[in-house]
């Protein structure tokens, strides 16, 4: 079982036509061979299954990766909002590799699709990678 960090950036869209790197995810998790997520893996190291959203001119969000009925969001650590999970369209079949399309329904109920930008090795429970290297 590898860790990975993961960064995701909006995809082009009627408000950004170009895609936008301002706009977008980093989160780290166990990834099998194929890119998809390893469940076994996640169950015994959840805690360390982080991500960080980034959104140019909004104040930045960190929660966790989280298993909920019908698949994987991200879930804020924000006190008293209920309403700030993100679910993922599909992460339970969807692989994570460089160059592929995801879609999340974000806190508005917006779903938006983002494109997989990279995926890096790294330890669980070092610092998540904020930026690209």
């Amino acid at each position: 079982m590898t860790f990975f960090n993961v960064r995701l950036e909006l995809a082009r869209d009627s408000d950004y036509p170009e895609g936008s790197s301002s706009h977008g995810y980093a989160f780290r998790a166990p990834l099998d061979e194929q890119g998809h997520i390893d469940e076994a893996a996640w169950r015994e190291h959840k805690k360390h299954c982080r991500v960080w959203r980034f959104w140019e001119g909004e104040d930045d969000e960190f929660g966790h990766l989280v298993r909920q009925r019908g698949g994987w969001a991200f879930h804020y650590d924000i006190k008293g909002d209920e309403g700030s999970d993100e679910p993922g369209f599909r992460f339970d079949t969807h692989s994570f590799n460089e160059g592929d399309y995801v879609t999340l329904r974000e806190h508005d109920g917006e779903d938006r699709t983002f494109r997989v930008v990279s995926v890096r090795p790294g330890p669980p429970h070092a610092k998540l990678l904020i930026q690209d290297s």
